[in-house]
């Protein structure tokens, strides 16, 4: 790397040990790629150049134990800066850090941190102290780490608040769509139920009017026949009618026949005939009972009124 880019420039030849100074180099960027072929370089020294800001790979550097950031213009640090769980001495004097990220508090190793001369958060400022001498860095280290921790378990309690609430939330929608659900499917039985109760008021009334007509038809058919059965008790005086008749015209004939012989007996020179005597008297006696019959009398008189 050159300086300003930091192409041409051999990392090996600046590798002492596990030391690597890149101190002073005007860099803009860190070599990264270059960075992780060197796996023993443990303490790196980027301070005093002109880094504002860290790649996301640079946390892929997990070999390193010591880092000096310092008098760089860093804005802020990688999300995933805590994945430099090696890491026991960070410096990042001088800088234009306000905050730290929440996984800084996975740098479980930490010993030893410097924040001096940063614009940081009142409270962060509050709880890195003032890094004047071994010990406060080391109670720096600590009090960040434990800070930071607390940030993140805060962080992961809304979080899990906030997941919990969304369950809440979908298990309300999933209630609600199954309570939906479940009055369709009500509203649809009742339907049902309605529409094969109207069906059955529908057959049920065809039935009753198809037996009603059948009733009807029945009666209809019947009602003829009762006239003959109805005229069946005066068929006997039509026969005692016709019987009298014929008795009567039998009598008749007879009387006629009578009479004639009795008008012959008594017109004729044959009156004085024992035998026109005889007829004459028989005659006489004859009417006079029949006169007093009384079924004679019914004979003639229903004879008469037809």
């Amino acid at each position: 790397m050159a300086r300003g880019g930091g192409k041409g420039l051999s990392l090996k030849d600046k590798l002492d040990g596990n030391e690597l100074d890149l101190s002073l180099c005007n860099l803009n960027e860190v070599p990264v790629r270059e960075l992780a072929n060197l796996p023993k370089a443990t303490v790196l020294d980027l301070s005093c150049n002109n880094l504002t800001s860290l790649p996301s790979d640079f946390c892929s550097l997990m070999h390193l134990v010591k880092l000096d950031l310092s008098k760089n213009r860093l804005q802020q640090l990688p999300l995933d800066f805590g994945r430099l769980v090696n890491l026991q001495h960070l410096d990042l004097l001088n800088n234009r850090l306000v905050t730290l990220p929440v996984s800084f508090a996975q740098l479980k190793n930490l010993r030893w941190l410097d924040l001096k001369d940063n614009p940081l958060d009142p409270v962060l400022a509050k709880v890195a102290g003032d890094c004047l001498d071994e010990k406060q860095c080391k109670q720096a280290a600590v009090k960040v780490l434990q800070h930071m921790k607390a940030i993140q378990y805060e962080q992961d309690r809304q979080r899990q608040q906030k997941l919990q609430a969304e369950r809440e939330m979908e298990k309300k929608r999933e209630a609600e769509q199954r309570a939906k659900e479940a009055q369709e499917r009500e509203l649809r039985r009742r339907e049902k139920a309605e529409e094969k109760e109207r069906r059955r008021r529908e057959y049920d009334a065809q039935r009753a009017a198809k037996q009603e007509m059948e009733k009807k038809t029945k009666k209809e058919t019947v009602q003829p026949r009762k006239p003959a059965s109805s005229s069946r008790p005066t068929q006997p005086p039509r026969h005692r009618h016709s019987w009298s008749r014929s008795v009567l015209r039998v009598l008749l004939c007879v009387l006629l026949c009578v009479l004639l012989a009795v008008a012959a007996c008594k017109l004729t020179e044959l009156r004085r005939q024992a035998l026109c005597i005889s007829i004459s008297t028989l005659f006489e006696d004859v009417v006079a009972a029949l006169q007093n019959h009384k079924t004679l009398q019914n004979m003639l008189q229903q004879n008469s009124q037809q």
